[in-house]
């Protein structure tokens, strides 16, 4: 051997020094040079010992590099590590994030010493994919044999109901808070109050999430944050405002994510007053440039009515994000305004950003809208090029144009191409089916979909069914359904059904049962269902119970003209002449105005709309 190969031999790196490289690289979070300092230093020929594969066991996790990890697996086995408990842990946790729980399981099971932190790596192997009954069992079996679960341990398992909203699943989450109380940490650690109240707003059980928050000893952004979403998401925007203005009375530090829950509130109020009063205090905090809350905005304005504000600020947008486009386009279709809507479309299109299923599913609703058949095959057309013709939300708003459109046969076409169908799908053709009057099609759809798919239905299909079941006269139909969605899968009524039911029975004459119906009814629904009553008295010349239903309706909306025309009609219909002219008079003398009734005709690709004056 030369004097020089033998100096650089003598010189080579010893393996605490690799360990520190190592260490600190994955420390950082430079987890894919962690990997190559580890190649470098088995190129020169230094082993790995049980502080070097745990660091690179990190690494692989983060990076989710499952090749990587069998590899270390792999070394660890050839060099006899596999009793270390901390090197055993570190693959249990390599393999849970590299979605591979069951590689994790057979690692946890063969360690022959384990920690507490070893059974907490492999409960959140199983909440990381929503095992919760594996978790749940691993918990019970850790504490039976002596290991006491940590906050940690609980964390990862509440964390794991994020995605789960099943009475079942609710019944466990009260039992681990159960053990939190009987251990005596709960308002104590943060982390695991944040995640018990986050678990209890998943379960839309706000007020047991506000016990927990009002015990907290300390509260973080988090504690707040997960409040005022949950409040939010269950369309109590009051409590969540009320929250928000306590926190700001505490000089709390507000971050995006606050805006955006405050955002969500404002749009589900509507009030344009308080969305100012929120953009001016994104302004004021500098969160108006995040990509996010700047499209949330967007969407506030437009669901407020001012569509005004909404282009200023979308047009203020330098470098537009697809989903600042897609914010615009669907403000401008949900608000009433679908030629706006494919105009804007058709700017997108011609710059480098390419729209997703979301927002071609918005413009697929903005043509059905219009009732542009034309323009909704164009769009079908400009969804097969972009490759998205099997995206739910995208086949889901075909069937829904096409039967719009009136092409039930294409609609039809469509679902049966529709593979794995959600019950969104299943909703759209069985109301495709409905506003066309095909009743008995409706239900047999419905009862394909509940028995031999097996989905449960939700309030929504129920209205689908029940709108069908009204436009083909069947009544008995109408009334089974009604009361089996309350019986059979606890669905509470809204005004919708309500108003279906009323309509059913109205179209079919049975004006006295729908009286019995709306009298039964809650207040707050009672207000539409004599609107449906009203119409119901016109067409069969019901005088007397009309002039009870416009009473009704004039003591719940005494500034809707609608229900003087109602009545009005009704007198004209059987020739009362004078009391329709009063009628009318009575629209006049209070200053009411009739809202025109529009229709829109499409001529050579163009589409005019056209009015029709009193």
């Amino acid at each position: 051997m030369s004097l020089l190969s033998s100096s650089l031999a003598s010189f080579r790196r010893p393996l605490y020094l690799w360990n520190l490289m190592i260490r600190d690289s994955t420390n950082n979070g430079f987890f894919t040079q962690t990997l190559n300092i580890y190649s470098s230093m088995a190129h020169s020929g230094v082993h790995g010992n049980n502080l070097t594969y745990p660091l690179l066991l990190k690494a692989c996790a983060n990076l989710a590099s499952i090749q990587h990890g069998i590899v270390l697996h792999g070394h660890v086995l050839k060099l006899g590590f596999q009793a270390d408990a901390f090197v055993q842990t570190g693959l249990v946790d390599m393999y849970s994030k590299c979605s591979r729980v069951e590689s994790a399981r057979l690692v946890f099971d063969e360690m022959p010493q384990r920690s507490v932190v070893s059974w907490n790596a492999m409960v959140s192997a199983y909440t990381r994919v929503s095992s919760m009954d594996q978790a749940f069992s691993l918990l019970k079996e850790m504490w039976v044999l002596g290991f006491e679960p940590t906050a940690s341990t609980f964390v990862s398992i509440l964390s794991g109901y994020s995605n789960l909203d099943t009475f079942k699943f609710r019944l466990q989450g009260v039992s681990i808070h159960g053990c939190l109380i009987k251990l005596g940490i709960v308002h104590t650690e943060v982390s695991l109050a944040n995640s018990l109240m986050a678990m209890y707003a998943q379960f839309c059980a706000m007020d047991e999430a506000r016990k927990v928050f009002d015990l907290m000893d300390e509260k973080s952004i988090i504690s707040w944050t997960t409040m005022i979403g949950g409040y939010v998401k269950i369309g109590r925007a009051a409590e969540a405002f009320g929250l928000f203005n306590k926190m700001q009375r505490q000089s709390v530090g507000i971050d995006f994510v606050v805006f955006l829950n405050l955002i969500s509130g404002c749009i589900q109020v509507g009030e344009l007053l308080l969305a100012s009063s929120v953009h001016s205090l994104v302004l004021k905090c500098g969160c108006d440039e995040v990509d996010s809350v700047e499209n949330l905005i967007i969407t506030l304005y437009a669901k407020c009515g001012n569509l005004t504000f909404a282009r200023r600020i979308f047009d203020l947008i330098i470098e537009k994000s697809m989903l600042s486009w897609t914010s615009m386009i669907a403000g401008y279709a949900h608000s009433g305004h679908p030629s706006e809507a494919l105009d804007l479309f058709r700017r997108m299109v011609k710059t480098d950003i390419r729209p997703n299923g979301a927002t071609l599913a918005t413009v697929l609703s903005a043509c059905a809208d219009l009732g542009s058949l034309s323009t909704g095959q164009e769009i079908e057309e400009y969804v097969f090029i972009s490759g998205l013709e099997s995206d739910q939300q995208v086949q889901t708003s075909l069937i829904h144009m096409y039967s719009k459109c009136g092409n039930i046969k294409k609609a039809r076409e469509v679902f049966e191409k529709v593979t794995d169908k959600d019950l969104t799908v299943w909703t759209s053709m069985i109301n495709s089916y409905a506003i066309h009057g095909m009743g008995n099609e409706a239900i047999t759809l419905f009862h394909k979909m509940t028995t031999e798919e097996g989905i449960i239905p939700d309030a929504i299909v129920y209205t689908s069914v029940l709108l069908a079941c009204s436009h083909s006269g069947l009544v008995e139909d109408g009334l089974k359904y009604f009361k089996s969605m309350q019986q059979d899968f606890r669905i509470a009524p809204t005004v919708e059904h309500c108003t279906c039911l009323i309509d059913l029975l109205g179209r079919v004459g049975q004006l006295n049962l729908a009286l019995d119906a709306i009298q039964g009814m809650p207040l707050a629904v009672q207000a539409q269902a004599w609107g449906s009553l009203l119409s119901a008295c016109r067409i069969h010349g019901n005088v007397e119970l009309g002039e009870l239903a416009t009473v009704k309706l004039l003591e719940t909306s005494p500034g809707s003209s609608g229900s003087y025309v109602l009545m009005s009609n009704l007198y004209t219909s059987l020739g009362k002449w004078k009391e329709a002219h009063m009628m009318r008079n009575l629209i006049d003398g209070k200053g009411l105005v009739k809202e025109c009734g529009w229709s829109q005709v499409e001529v050579s690709g163009s589409h005019d709309a056209l009015a029709a004056g009193n």
